[in-house]
């Protein structure tokens, strides 16, 4: 009998998941400012990630029974630390920078770098990256320093404020280069409850420390309904489409996600909350954007090399070799990108 071929999903619905990554996760930013002005930073992010991970939880159970939720100890254990790098550390930092006066449009800049210090990271744990790899990853940096300086010199923005963000990208990049190397939960859906959840305890012990309101308290209108969208689009809805897409287009065309959220970012900012974009600003987020768009493709080049070197040296059973380490690292679950 012969195999069923399977069908490749049409372009346009690639296109609308596609679609679907680049503007909410971009939006997230403006969301997670919106939030912040009202609502306890960790605290308001720890009541998002319970909601969202019961809320995916649930739709899983719905659809599998609750045997898909089962991990191993070994799993959890692994999904409590990528909670501690990615939601608690990562996002909950992002929350604090944002909350102390960093606009949205430099918060996604600052962490578009991420792959930049995977990048590094791979570098210390003894990988030896291609020159044009080292170079976009200077370049990236520069112009970091040159968005951050920019905003010591027009005063406009705290730097302590980027700074913080800065380190929020630093523990969101090392959870991203940690995922492959954790035993987690093959499940993609299983492993984000896991890590929302235990990112809401994070938090929510964080925010204590802080002297944060741990519990939801009255704030405007608009803060809620913000955070709402934060649980709905940011965590579920585009999660979806992201871990879809993933499964039938090239992981270096999802990757792209990585340079066109900022971007996105900077554009909804500037929209909707008037926030200023200077040259300066321009120049050094052109920068990042584009010294990470360098290093995916000259990773994406080198792996290719390396999978045809393996090919070649196959006994010819006629599948191709495919390996892309920075990309892989890069599919790592939502938070690594969710603002």
């Amino acid at each position: 009998m012969t195999p069923a071929v399977a069908v490749p999903p049409a372009a346009w619905l690639v296109a609308v998941a596609l679609g679907i990554v680049y503007v909410v996760w971009g939006s997230t930013y403006l969301a997670i400012r919106v939030v912040v002005e009202d609502l306890p930073p960790m605290a308001s992010a720890s009541w998002r990630y319970l909601v969202a991970g019961l809320l995916l939880a649930a739709i899983l159970a719905a659809r599998g029974g609750l045997g898909r939720l089962r991990a191993t100890r070994r799993e959890l254990v692994g999904c409590a630390a990528l909670g501690l790098l990615l939601p608690a550390l990562g996002n909950g930092l992002v929350s604090v920078g944002e909350h102390q006066g960093a606009p949205s449009g430099i918060a996604a800049l600052l962490v578009a770098a991420v792959p930049l210090w995977v990048i590094v990271y791979r570098r210390l744990s003894g990988d030896r990256p291609s020159r044009r790899t080292l170079f976009g990853v200077l370049l990236g940096f520069a112009g970091l320093v040159l968005l951050i300086a920019s905003q010591g010199i027009e005063g406009d923005v705290a730097v302590g404020a980027c700074l913080i963000i800065m380190c929020a990208t630093v523990f969101w990049s090392f959870g991203s280069w940690s995922t492959p190397r954790l035993t987690l939960p093959k499940d993609a859906f299983v492993l984000t409850v896991y890590e929302m959840l235990f990112g809401s305890v994070w938090l929510l012990l964080f925010a204590a420390v802080r002297g944060e309101h741990v519990l939801p308290t009255s704030a405007p209108l608009d803060a809620w309904l913000a955070w709402a969208y934060l649980v709905t689009f940011g965590s579920v809805v585009a999660f979806t489409a992201y871990v879809w897409v993933l499964s039938v287009a090239p992981i270096s065309l999802v990757a792209t996600y990585a340079y066109v959220n900022p971007v996105v970012a900077v554009f909804l900012g500037w929209l909707i909350l008037s926030e200023s974009v200077t040259w300066a600003i321009l120049v050094g987020g052109a920068i990042v954007v584009g010294a990470v768009a360098v290093v995916v493709s000259a990773e994406r080049q080198t792996s290719r090399n390396a999978a045809a070197a393996v090919d070649a040296a196959r006994s010819g059973d006629g599948r191709p070799h495919q390996r892309d380490d920075l990309l892989l690292d890069l599919r790592a679950p939502l938070q690594q990108r969710e603002g």
